[in-house]
């Protein structure tokens, strides 16, 4: 999936290293230990060959015999893996099989089981199908020896040999493997990541690569003050004031932007008044009819916030729940403010709530065309949108995000046309309020208060609704008040078992990876399900069960599928925020005037080109099976893009202009002086390595970037530093949030 791969093997194996943490008296971690084991898959004693057999139970010997010999395509088959330590509950979806076929290509294949093995000590039986779980590619993999890792909780395990089809061909094995039969790996049980890989961050604070890991998930991108706080405090004791914090933040309250004509020329309640091309028009254009005040306030609060959490979780629903200014649809800035209030005040609130406050937003209501929606011309934009993009999908799943199949192995559909034709006539009749509510104005629609319902509009029929066990409100009665059928509707559908996993799966792609397993899913989708209070649809606890969860924490992730693209608004505020970003002249605080960074790399904020948001959330990466949201928007223009980006923010600034008043820089003092006080550079590299790639630089990419950037003069530490950090944020390694 990505081009940079976790060294795993070689000193992963060759080496048992002692981890030595400083616990400073007041910096100590409330958090318990973030680190799983490392899986180990046992394979024979005198080779890297893996020790396999047959599912239903061998003697030793047949399974010697079975493993130096090849299984055959399709078949079921057990691999056995060792040091890993299971939560209650957990058991073959938290695992992966990855293999890799003499010609280079990667399948995925299915755990379709996993069992204590007999008669051998805390060791664990895989069992494997041989197909390609995802399905994406027609070419089988090569016969003959395979690579065959398995991961869990982003971990991967060493690589062995495994015949598939036959033995042999020109498939080596990873440089530095060994054999690890059980008598080794006994001695090897307890390894965790941090002691199976080459990192910086061996040596010092306690988890100190999972707190930066932390805040580029929770937040968007570490700063020193903010690792800092969470050293002192921990993680759980920040999330619980992130929960209460006061959004947004007191410097930075949201822009109090008036509702204007819908027509910008307008000579009254437009910008008609300003004579066109002057200063003036083009001023009232840009801050009511654009999204220009929205994205920089937006940016100015990812930037400087203290309220990263709920800044960052609005965002990531804002990429559910997509309405856009793009299209002249949705083209009022004022409009966009209105809704994005909505999804930071339920942020973690309840899911039920989101549901029906965007359901009656006016953005959203002209947006996916509800507003214009009556019986007797009904459209059915929003009632197909709210199914299939905001709630339950396209197809049945299990509470783990897998999808239900058939007898046939189809896929089963969550609803059809007619259930969409039946929604449709209930959300009949809403349109904006423009006479009794407070943001009522004669001449003005009225985008800011909730739409309210004209029963006269509305179809009065009786509906039938989702049908499933335990279903509410599948018959909706003839002659009922569209506000009751309204309620009865979005109930109908909150608690569909679908709405579980399918808005777990959104959330933890948007905050952690792009492929999470099943196992987490699950996990996430039991706390929406329950909250622990018998609460159903709790933002707070969703988004707890998300950050927590043992797939996300770690100071590394040794699995090379593990993390996601760093989308655009990301990857730019992630490198702003890890270099103390000020305005141009370096004096104050950037404008927040941010586009010119984001549009080259395909993600104008809040101008989504369509409702399914910038990029699919089942967009497969071309050329492999792996599910890669993120790279939907990486072409060969926006990869350019990143590079530019990476040039653009080290070597220049954005200067001050009309629409940027005081435009954006990043400081790099610090690395300026560390690139004079150390000539060899390494101190410059363990600092870039720690702030951006959590202490996880492979060996390689130092051996690469550590001669460029030295061979620019000593003389000259600020181009040493510039070059330096260039390298570093156009790394696939930093491309990539693992």
């Amino acid at each position: 999936m990505f081009s940079y791969r976790t060294r795993v093997l070689g000193s992963f194996f060759g080496s048992i290293l002692l981890s030595l943490f400083l616990v400073v008296a007041g910096f100590a971690q409330a958090d318990p230990d973030p680190n799983s084991p490392v899986p180990i898959l046992l394979s024979l004693d005198d080779s890297t060959r893996a020790l396999a057999d047959y599912p239903g139970g061998v003697s030793r010997t047949t399974r010697r015999t079975l493993s130096d010999t090849s299984f055959p395509r399709n078949s079921k088959i057990n691999l056995y893996v060792t040091n890993i330590d299971l939560m209650d509950g957990e058991g073959a979806n938290a695992f992966r099989v990855y293999i890799e076929d003499s010609a280079g290509r990667s399948y995925r294949f299915p755990v379709v089981a996993l069992e204590p093995a007999p008669r051998m000590k805390d060791v664990y039986a895989a069992t494997v199908l041989l197909r390609d779980e995802l399905g994406f590619w027609d070419t089988p993999p090569a016969e003959g020896d395979v690579l065959v890792r398995l991961t869990w909780r982003g971990l991967s395990s060493n690589r062995v040999l495994l015949g598939i089809g036959k033995t042999g061909g020109n498939l080596k094995n990873d440089p530095g493997s060994f054999p690890t039969p059980l008598k080794v790996a006994e001695s090897m049980r307890g390894m965790t990541a941090s002691a199976s890989v080459d990192t910086n961050e061996l040596i010092g604070y306690r988890w100190s690569g999972d707190r930066m890991r932390f805040l580029q998930q929770a937040a968007f991108g570490p700063t020193a003050a903010l690792d800092h706080r969470i050293r002192r405090i921990g993680i759980r004791t920040w999330l619980a004031e992130q929960f209460s914090a006061p959004y947004p933040s007191f410097n930075n309250p949201y822009p109090d932007i008036p509702l204007k004509s819908t027509d910008s020329n307008n000579v009254t309640l437009g910008c008609g008044m300003f004579p066109d091309n002057t200063p003036e028009r083009r001023a009232c254009n840009r801050d009511h009819y654009s999204m220009y005040p929205v994205q920089n306030w937006f940016m100015k609060e990812a930037l400087y916030g203290d309220p990263q959490l709920r800044h960052r979780v609005a965002w990531a629903l804002s990429q559910v729940w997509v309405i856009s200014g793009a299209g002249g649809v949705t083209q009022q800035s004022s409009w966009m403010l209105a809704y994005h209030k909505i999804l930071s005040q339920h942020a973690f609130g309840n899911y039920r709530d989101i549901m029906r406050d965007i359901t009656l937003n006016p953005g959203m209501g002209n947006y996916l065309d509800m507003a214009r929606s009556t019986r007797n011309n009904p459209n059915e934009n929003y009632p197909r949108e709210i199914l299939q993009l905001f709630t339950i999908g396209l197809f049945m799943m299990n509470q783990d995000g897998t999808l239900i199949l058939d007898g046939q192995g189809n896929p089963i559909p969550t609803y059809d046309q007619g259930d969409v034709d039946e929604f449709t006539k209930v959300f009949t009749g809403w349109s904006f309020c423009n006479q009794t509510c407070p943001n009522s104005a004669p001449g003005i629609v009225n985008y800011k208060d909730p739409m309210i319902l004209n029963q006269n509009n509305h179809n009065i029929q009786a509906k039938t609704l989702l049908d499933y066990p335990n279903a509410p409100h599948v018959n909706i009665p003839a002659n009922l008040n569209g506000n009751d059928e309204l309620e009865r509707a979005l109930d109908n559908i909150f608690y569909h078992p679908n709405v579980a996993p399918f808005v777990s799966k959104l959330m933890i792609q948007h905050l952690v990876t792009s492929d999470p397993t099943p196992a987490y899913v699950g996990r996430v989708a039991a706390a929406f399900n329950d909250n622990g209070y018998g609460v159903r649809g709790d933002m707070r606890a969703v988004v707890r069960a998300i950050l927590l969860d043992p797939e996300a924490r770690g100071d590394v992730k040794t699995d090379p599928f593990f993390g996601k693209l760093r989308e655009p608004v990301q990857l730019v505020t992630n490198v702003l925020r890890a270099f103390n970003v000020k305005s141009a002249n370096l004096q104050g605080q950037s404008d927040g005037v941010l586009t010119n960074y984001t549009n080259p790399l395909g993600q104008n904020p809040f101008n989504s080109p369509t409702v399914f948001n910038y990029y699919p959330s089942d967009y497969v990466i071309p050329g492999t099976s792996m599910p890669g949201p993120e790279f939907g928007l990486m072409t060969t223009g926006t990869a350019i893009g990143r590079a530019n980006f990476g040039n653009s923010v080290v070597y220049s600034t954005l200067s001050v202009v009309e629409t940027r008043p005081t435009g954006t820089a990043i400081d790099i003092s610090d690395c300026e002086a560390l690139a004079a006080e150390d000539t060899t550079g390494n101190r410059l590299l363990d600092d870039l390595s720690y702030r951006l790639l959590h202490g996880t630089m492979s060996p390689e990419m130092r051996s690469a970037i550590l001669p460029a950037f030295t061979a620019v003069s000593v003389n000259n530490p600020r181009a040493r530093a510039q070059a330096a950090i260039y390298l570093v944020v156009t790394s696939s390694q930093f491309q990539t949030q693992r």
